[in-house]
């Protein structure tokens, strides 16, 4: 009976190929930053959805959870030394500033933090999104806010509560 093995030849053809398709083909089934950056903007949707029920529920301590933002102390509450003004009890997405955020929320959203903060604006443009409206978004990133973007899509979308319904968080992780 006669063996045979494959030859040194064969042996370095398979490896090539292998070679080949580990460099083409890995780095489509293996993209971590972009999926690190989705994660980070859900954690960052989970955050501000926790940190607006805690504003709720102080608001609703102090009897304003019926009231829309009127810019005064009826519809305000003050978390540490931070003044909040909020809409129908939850945090107000048109009266937002890095400063108030920083009070209900700890994101890092500094001149040179992990994060930018984009006040909404009307009318809607590649760099504000709506009124009504903020943004967070991973720092050093270009951002598009317009509906028909294709880049830039990567960012948490906070939308004003409308009477007493919780504020919609919603994560845009198209282009991230």
């Amino acid at each position: 009976m006669q063996q045979r093995g494959f030859t040194l030849i064969e042996l370095i053809i398979v490896i090539v190929i292998l070679g080949i398709l580990a460099v083409t083909a890995a780095p489509r089934f293996i993209d971590l930053s972009s999926d690190a950056k989705a994660s980070t903007l859900k954690g960052v949707k989970a955050a501000l959805q926790g940190g607006a029920q805690l504003v709720y529920a102080k608001s609703s301590i102090a009897g304003e959870q019926t009231n829309a933002n009127a810019g005064d102390d009826t519809s305000r509450v003050t978390i540490g030394t931070v003044d909040v003004d909020t809409d129908f009890g939850y945090p107000d997405a048109d009266s937002m500033n890095a400063a108030m955020l920083a009070g209900w929320v700890q994101l890092d959203v500094s001149t040179d933090g992990d994060f930018s903060f984009t006040p909404g604006a009307d009318p809607v443009s590649a760099t504000n999104p709506a009124e009504g409206t903020f943004a967070i978004s991973p720092a050093g990133g270009a951002v598009d806010f317009t509906s028909g973007a294709t880049t830039g899509r990567c960012y948490v979308l906070y939308a004003d509560a409308t009477d007493t319904s919780a504020p919609v968080v919603t994560v845009v992780d198209d282009d991230c």
